[in-house]
């Protein structure tokens, strides 16, 4: 069987939150728009239970996802949001989403801590009809979920080694070092690639790479580790802003000053670091932590037949990818107000 694959590409999932809120046939609520009747998707309908599950709220991104949810879905009076607490554990993630099939709700939102092993309960889930919007980390099979939400990993690290490559343009022995987030997930792997590709590009390479788990403990850790086996480095790409705090704390202690940083995911304290120009940040490359209320908004559309308004295709997309924009003193005042703190 195949999917039709529509990718979105949004700097912040702007145009998720714009076409979600688009114009539907009066009819059925569908998204073929040649008739000219038109409503607005926003307006209530049918109500939606959507029950939601995400990783633990151990680090700022996490944290937003899962608030940006709820918030999304307390601006329509006919979606009930379910939210159960957030684990690092997929068996007990994996009850959580048996108890929403038990419960019978109308969608799930999952962003599995881990995609493979979510995988077969999410296939559980569509089986018995509930429709499963996937956020963030992939499940192993595309009949896992009716659509997908993803940042673009890849084409995070493709930003940050094109950034990197333009500040460090005609120095071809310049050491590039690399913080990874966990490297048993294909999202870091995803993120590597694409850093490692764009540096090719220019005649670079990482010299020196150290992984993290995304936590500020663990971010200190690497860097501390990274500093003393590099006793030169010119730019450093770190893969998550929240593991950044530690990684900044590393670097302050080492009181070294000779590289510049480029940051990853977002956060509002590394974007006014950026704005200040007082430390080694000198960029950030955006991963949305919107995702979650976008997965919000397209479950209830899937739920009451309607489509993306400013699409021709009437029903919901299978895959909506958004932006990975990078952040500079240029732009920075853009995007600090949809910034989430570490």
């Amino acid at each position: 069987m195949q999917f039709k694959r529509i990718t979105l590409l949004a700097a912040a999932s702007a145009l998720v939150l714009t076409a979600c809120t688009g114009n539907t046939p009066e009819n059925n609520g569908g998204g073929n728009q040649s008739g000219g009747v038109k409503v607005a998707n926003d307006e209530p309908g049918k109500k939606v239970v959507i029950g939601f599950s995400a990783p633990a709220a151990d680090h700022g991104w996490m944290a937003a996802i899962t608030d940006a949810a709820k918030k999304e879905a307390g601006k329509y009076s006919d979606v009930e949001l379910r939210v159960v607490e957030g684990t690092n554990d997929p068996n007990l993630q994996i009850s959580q989403v048996e108890t929403f099939i038990n419960d019978k709700v109308d969608a799930i939102v999952l962003l599995p801590f881990d995609g493979a092993a979510l995988t077969p309960v999410a296939l559980k889930a569509m089986k018995a009809g509930i429709t499963v919007i996937n956020v963030d980390r992939r499940f192993d099979s595309p009949f896992a979920a009716r659509s997908t939400v993803l940042g673009d990993n890849y084409g995070m690290g493709v930003s940050a080694g094109t950034y990197v490559c333009e500040r460090l343009k005609g120095k071809t022995d310049a050491v590039v070092a690399e913080i990874a987030g966990i490297d048993s997930l294909p999202l870091t792997q995803d993120r590597s690639k694409g850093f490692a590709e764009a540096l090719a590009g220019c005649g670079l390479k990482v010299s020196n790479r150290v992984a993290a788990e995304f936590t500020v403990e663990s971010g200190e850790k690497a860097a501390a580790n990274l500093l003393q086996a590099a006793r030169k480095i010119d730019a450093i790409w770190n893969h998550d802003d929240d593991q950044g705090v530690g990684v900044t704390a590393a670097i302050k202690n080492s009181g070294r000053s000779e590289f510049f940083m480029v940051g990853g995911a977002g956060s509002a304290n590394v974007m006014r670091e950026i704005k200040a120009d007082n430390g080694p940040h000198k960029a950030t490359v955006i991963y949305p932590s919107t995702q979650g209320a976008d997965g919000i908004r397209l479950a209830r559309l899937a739920v009451q037949n309607k489509s993306l308004g400013d699409l021709v295709e009437v029903e919901v997309p299978r895959e909506v990818q958004l932006y990975a924009p990078v952040v500079t003193k240029d732009n920075v005042d853009r995007y600090l107000p949809t910034a989430f703190e570490s």
